[in-house]
């Protein structure tokens, strides 16, 4: 491991924004993010595979009445996120380090407001398909986490992930209100995006690649 990255996870091990194994509240936070974390009642927005955490960043900083936690299993990436929370004084946004399918470790059922995916490793390989983020055995755990009637996004650039996504949700008895769009800055969903635009997504859209969009619920069934 580099020096620079050494220096990032010593910094995240001092920072009270990330949550991550060599911390005791990681242990028991679950069903404790308003009391011990947030000190709040705010409704809670996760953003799954973060990266870097610009959208968390993103929202945290138009919406303070709202609590967002950047989840990603990269300590390094999640230093930039936390390092700019830091700098800017926002407290409506942490980081978690883990990987997604052990978000049930972390939350209790119906704890979560509202969920985004922004940007995810496609995994185009069809052995790799498992670890899509749309994959069912995701959307099971996310099913659990995420109130009744409250929305899921996905903002991706891979048209392969997108169609893969759409088709996985049409054949769920689960879900309602299906809305997407293969272009999004040509869509009337573009406000809801709110104008926050990721690292990647900058990159993306400057190669020519159509940002794609979708929302859903799960219904109650």
């Amino acid at each position: 491991m580099g020096r620079s990255k050494l220096k990032k996870f010593s910094d995240i091990a001092e920072r009270s924004n990330v949550i991550e194994p060599s911390k005791g509240i990681y242990e028991h936070v679950k069903g404790q993010w308003h009391s011990e974390v947030f000190k709040n009642k705010n409704p809670i927005t996760l953003e799954l595979a973060c990266g870097r955490g610009e959208y968390s960043i993103g929202l945290a900083k138009k919406f303070l009445n709202r609590n967002y936690i950047g989840i990603d299993i990269k300590g390094d990436r999640i230093w930039k996120g936390s390092s700019i929370a830091l700098e800017e004084g926002l407290t409506n946004v942490v980081f978690l380090r883990t990987h997604l399918l052990e978000l049930s470790n972390f939350f209790e059922d119906q704890e979560v407001n509202e969920i985004w995916i922004t940007f995810p490793d496609p995994r185009p390989r069809d052995r790799d398909e498992k670890r899509r983020v749309t994959h069912n055995r995701f959307l099971d755990i996310y099913k659990n986490l995420i109130q009744p009637s409250s929305i899921l996004r996905l903002k991706t650039d891979n048209t392969g992930l997108f169609e893969y996504s759409i088709d996985v949700l049409k054949s769920r008895s689960d879900v309602k209100d299906l809305h997407y769009t293969f272009d999004l800055y040509h869509s009337e969903f573009k406000d809801e995006c709110h104008d926050i635009r990721t690292r990647y997504e900058k990159k993306f859209s400057a190669e020519g690649h159509d940002i794609k969009y979708l929302r859903f619920q799960f219904s109650d069934l």
